[in-house]
């Protein structure tokens, strides 16, 4: 007689044949009965799983992600053999030689829950899964809980086994399943490896390959982001399976199980390098393509910007705006993580999940305070702020500024050597200024870098191409550019006196006046442009006539309407960063005005161009007149308002910007390359202080972006004259002609046959 145990196991593998039999005739019975009502397995001939649509920049980078399912589709060869081998030995070993059923493993799981008197693992195969998981004809089988569903899932398993090959299974199963958690999405393996290592598919070893192969399971209570504990058990098990399987050795097998699991720092997000282009690119492909192709048929957009030229945008504009704002006293912490309920030793903020620099600007808690010396924690390790540090608070101690449990924002000055080790910090504020900064290139029209505010997350508003800002000073160089375009030369002698204009019945006389209440008298162009003196710029605007001026500016990029009164010239019309950076392009551009865009390509999945933008040049003025422009410009560098700009030793030029009150501050230059535009100020019109100009303030921001544009660069040519301009030694402030090696004398530009000493042949 057997023994007990044995009867048990021999009776229960006669009922699991019988039971296995007579399924097998039901489910096909019941599949006969309404398969004629299920949509066709055909349809996944077409069957593209949702996937991530994508922005590079320029040099390839991605700088943007959109979906509603975290993807990147790989084919059967991109799945590197260990992560296959992987895979097949954590789901389904068989995998290659049976026909989407494994008969003995259906047997072996009925057996073991009969034995074990409970439901354990489940024996689907990598197929079953798969058709549990697909959607065909518009629905998804899975939603199903019911024995319905798995009826469908045989039939769909048995038809995609009939049509498609085992590679052509394995690579849609490999692009489907889930693998994220309830934080960080990830379908499919490719968007695993990014997520958990931070490296594509085809680099991951051994051990990595077997925690992702593990994790399929139930990845939501098993990842390495939820619980470690469970990650090592599956990776374990997997690796066991391969050894089973024959895929390693048992050593190899061993030395990865002795290993800890290492992944990576999360590392910079993508959306945020480049959060306000990012923005404008997608308003672009919603409008244009609708929302399910933009978050679902993974696109590709090869934009135009420059990911260096953007980061040093970001440091640029945020340093800028942190300086100005500490010139006006701190204001004391964000919160108080006590007082919000918070225990001091077990708060974390989400900054301190991504890497961190000497020199980033970071949230800490206050953990002490003495006299001298205030106690933070950022992440694990400890930083001490000494009175230096928090000197420009013009506080005499410490106890006035913070108290313990606040949630104050500090500037790392060194980084400890050990994990809890101490480092030193400096107290740091976020400022309540908002900023922008554009950067095009001349000759193409490629936006290179956009900055659409202090922070994408505080407001999404976009102060580079919506915010419409009177222009205060920046408009004098449209002005005097209209001129010379009329005749006027850089030595013509301008009025700078006190002057009343007539601007209608029963209205009050205009009377402009100079920032400084003073006057010089006559003085030429050069001095007046230089200067940025008003009075001047008002004579020259009634002299040229409003109305030519303002058609000028058309022709030179502005689209915003600006009215044709004489306050124009003094930047009381209003317009956006966008448009005064692209108008002032046209001068380094001999004239020709480049039309800006921000992407080169939208391609579909599949690599077909959807929507492509090439270089669009308009004349916007003469190359000689631009050129002359180019040389008043750069004048105001080298002599005027603009004399921070100096210090680059660099070919540029440029003009300062400020409005009344100053409620908003601009610098707008270039070089022979790139122009760029700078501006500061609130959203709301308010002050940002007394004397906070825009050669304190958005020069600055300007040129802190240009020593890094200009790092690693050669020196250009500088500014190619066209073969009609001649040079003339002269007193910049009168206009005289003098010899050459005559003290304060420049080489002033002339347009032949305007130079002094000649008649006027224009």
């Amino acid at each position: 007689m057997l023994p007990a145990p044995n009867r048990f196991v021999r009776q229960a593998t006669i009922i699991t044949l019988f039971a296995v039999a007579a399924l097998f005739g039901t489910v096909t019975g019941v599949l006969f009965a309404y398969s004629p009502d299920l949509p066709e397995i055909s349809a996944l001939d077409d069957y593209f799983p949702r996937s991530i649509t994508r922005v590079h920049a320029r040099g390839g980078e991605v700088i943007g992600e959109f979906a509603t399912e975290r993807r990147v589709i790989v084919g059967y060869d991109d799945i590197p053999e260990v992560l296959r081998n992987a895979i097949i030995a954590a789901e389904d070993g068989s995998f290659f030689e049976h026909g989407g059923f494994s008969i003995p493993a259906i047997a072996r799981t009925i057996i073991r829950d009969l034995m074990a008197r409970e439901l354990a693992a489940g024996a689907s195969t990598l197929t079953m899964q798969l058709a549990r998981n697909i959607t065909v004809g518009g629905e998804r089988l899975g939603l199903q809980k019911t024995w319905q569903r798995k009826a469908r899932e045989v039939y769909y398993t048995f038809h995609l086994e009939k049509r498609y090959t085992k590679r052509e299974i394995f690579a849609l199963y490999c692009n489907e399943m889930w693998l994220g958690t309830a934080t960080y999405a990830a379908h499919g393996v490719e968007a695993a490896a990014r997520l958990y290592f931070g490296k594509t598919a085809k680099e991951l070893e051994l051990g990595e390959a077997a925690l992702i192969a593990g994790i399929i399971q139930a990845p939501a209570r098993q990842s390495p982001l939820v619980n470690i504990e469970l990650a090592t058990l599956r990776r374990n098990y997997t690796l066991r399976r391969m050894v089973e399987e024959g895929f390693i050795t048992s050593d190899e097998s061993e030395a990865e199980m002795a290993k800890s699991i290492v992944l990576p720092p999360r590392r910079e997000r993508t959306n945020t390098i480049a959060p306000y282009f990012v923005e404008e690119i997608r308003q672009h492909l919603e409008r244009e393509y609708g929302t399910r192709r933009l978050y679902e048929d993974g696109l590709t957009v090869r934009s135009t910007l420059d990911i260096r030229l953007q980061r040093a945008a970001n440091r640029a504009v945020a340093e800028g705006l942190r300086t100005v704002d500490k010139r006006h006293g701190f204001r004391g912490p964000k919160r108080n993580i006590l007082a919000d309920g918070n225990e001091l030793d077990a708060f974390e903020h989400t900054r301190w999940n991504y890497p961190m620099e000497i020199g980033d600007v970071v949230p800490a808690v206050v953990t002490g305070v003495v006299a001298d010396t205030i106690q933070v924690r950022i992440r694990d390790f400890t930083a001490e702020i000494n009175r230096e540090g928090f000197r420009w608070t013009r506080r005499s101690s410490a106890e006035e500024l913070v108290e313990l449990g606040d949630l104050i924002d500090v500037r790392i000055a060194t980084l400890p050597e050990t994990a809890d080790g101490l480092c030193q910090a400096t107290l740091d504020q976020e400022p309540e200024l908002e900023g922008a900064l554009f950067a095009l290139d001349n000759r193409t029209g490629h936006v290179l870098a956009m900055v659409g505010g202090y922070d994408f997350d505080r407001s999404k508003f976009n102060r580079a191409t919506q915010a419409y800002r009177q222009l205060g000073s920046l408009f004098k160089g449209v002005l005097y550019a209209a001129a010379v375009d009329q005749g006027y030369t850089t030595t013509t002698i301008l009025q700078d006196e006190p002057l009343s204009f007539d601007v209608g019945p029963g209205q009050e006389p205009y009377e402009p006046t100079n920032y400084d209440n003073s006057y010089e008298g006559p003085i030429t162009l050069r001095w007046a442009l230089e200067d940025s003196r008003n009075v001047p710029a008002v004579w020259l605007m009634n002299q040229v006539g409003p109305e030519t001026v303002v058609d000028f500016a058309r022709r030179v990029g502005f689209s915003s309407p600006i009215p044709p009164f004489l306050s124009v010239a003094l930047g009381s019309g209003e317009a956006t960063l966008t448009e005064v950076t692209s108008a002032y392009s046209v001068f380094p551009n001999q004239g020709k005005r480049m039309v800006p865009f921000k992407f080169e390509q939208i391609l579909d999945r599949e690599g077909n161009v959807l929507e492509e933008n090439r270089p669009q040049s308009h004349d916007a003025l003469r190359a000689d007149t631009a050129y002359i422009m180019v040389s008043l410009l750069r004048g105001v560098v080298q002599r005027g308002t603009g004399q921070r700009a100096k210090q680059l030793g660099w070919p540029v030029g440029g003009k300062t910007g400020t409005m009344d009150d100053y409620t908003d501050a601009w610098f707008v230059g270039f070089d022979p390359d790139i122009t760029v535009g700078v501006w500061v100020g609130y959203d709301e019109k308010k002050t940002m202080g007394d004397n906070e100009q825009g050669s304190r303030v958005a020069l600055p921001i300007w040129t802190e972006f240009m020593h890094e544009y200009i790092e690693g660069r050669q020196t250009p040519g500088g500014f190619v004259p066209p073969g009609n301009i001649v040079f003339t030694s002269v007193m910049p402030k009168t206009g005289e002609v003098a010899e050459p090696w005559a003290n304060g004398t420049i080489q002033e530009a002339f347009i032949s046959g305007t130079e002094p000493g000649t008649a006027f042949r224009r």
